[in-house]
């Protein structure tokens, strides 16, 4: 189990600096809006964090809503790197992200980019973000970013409404030199509780076929709130990267909100602390909410019993989403365990 727990610092933390965005995406987790809350965190109390997070070997998400949209975030990013604190970010999708706003993000360090495609063509992208043109800007982000040397990972969406056209979607990332394509499974929280999940059925056959899709792909590919994937990796050949074994919603991730309060993920809005009256790192040492997350014995119904349990865990997020229980069962694996096996052998 010590394997696959990560006790003493989350591997990744993400931080919504701003809820405000300019686009009105259908699945919101953050349900992400034009202004900017009046109690976000300030440059000074975000330094206070970055100096407590470089003390251990993080990779920091800057995150949103548009991060983009705040004064001072050049400012905080080339703070955080200077740190040498791994640093991505995930702007929004909007004209806002231009060649001269790709190269000042370029030039302040940081690791990489993320942005979000979720259909092939501008009508199915632009009808999940709700503003005509999201497509045309997001592709040409991508294309800049890849002229001037700045490392893209591609987020994807998987809903009932955009799982047929996830195989476009793949083909059509091979245009680009792009170093990773992430596949987000719909929870449905915030505005995403509007759409429809797909099917347990689907997953595990999408998951199957997914598979396939890493063998052949120049690009790597991961997913977020499948964990399930990993078993499939494991029972159909390897998974490529032993590096996310075991990560899961506060099992080596962190979310932090804009006011500064912290949560096991961002799709698990179950509040641990707050960064304005405790550590962070404190937080995700001590609080009895990841500490119960970090072992997959606590797990109840079949996530509990399986062999995988340890390498996988389950949607923590889902499970609290449908159940409001999140040591309870991820309701999209179909999955039976064996019992008899105490854990799979990676």
């Amino acid at each position: 189990m010590n394997r696959f727990s990560f006790n003493e610092y989350p591997l990744l933390v993400y931080w919504e600096l701003t809820r405000s965005c300019e686009l009105a995406c259908v699945h919101c987790r953050a349900e992400a809006m034009k202004r900017r809350h009046p109690d976000e965190l300030s440059f000074k109390e975000i330094k206070y964090v970055l100096s407590e997070l470089s003390e251990k070997p993080v990779h920091l998400i800057i995150t949103g809503g548009d991060p983009i949209l705040r004064p001072d975030i050049f400012q905080i990013l080339e703070f955080s790197t200077s740190l040498n604190i791994s640093t991505s970010i995930t702007p929004a999708g909007t004209m806002r992200l231009d060649t001269d706003t790709l190269k000042r993000i370029k030039d302040t360090g940081v690791t990489s980019l993320g942005l979000s495609l979720d259909g092939s063509t501008p009508k199915l992208h632009d009808n999940l973000r709700k503003v005509d043109g999201s497509f045309l800007w997001t592709t040409k982000a991508i294309e800049e970013s890849a002229k001037i040397g700045l490392p893209v990972q591609v987020n994807t969406m998987v809903t009932s409404e955009t799982l047929s056209d996830i195989p476009e979607v793949f083909k059509l990332l091979h245009k680009w030199p792009i170093m990773r394509w992430a596949l987000f499974f719909l929870i449905p929280t915030g505005r995403g509780a509007s759409l429809n999940e797909i099917t347990p059925e689907e997953s595990e056959q999408f998951l199957s076929e997914l598979y396939q899709m890493v063998r052949v792909a120049p690009f790597d590919i991961k997913t977020t709130e499948a964990h399930h994937f990993r078993r499939i990796s494991l029972t159909q050949g390897k998974v490529k990267s032993q590096r996310i074994m075991g990560i899961r919603d506060g099992n080596g991730i962190m979310f932090i909100s804009h006011t500064g309060d912290v949560y096991p993920s961002g799709f698990l809005p179950v509040k641990t602390g707050n960064v304005r009256e405790e550590k962070a790192l404190k937080i995700y040492q001590d609080s009895p909410i990841f500490e119960a997350l970090r072992n997959p014995d606590n797990f109840e119904g079949k996530c509990g019993k399986c062999e995988f349990r340890y390498v996988c865990g389950g949607s923590r997020a889902r499970a609290y989403a449908y159940s409001g229980d999140y040591l309870g069962s991820d309701p999209l694996c179909p999955y039976e365990p064996r019992i008899h096996q105490t854990q799979v052998s990676v």
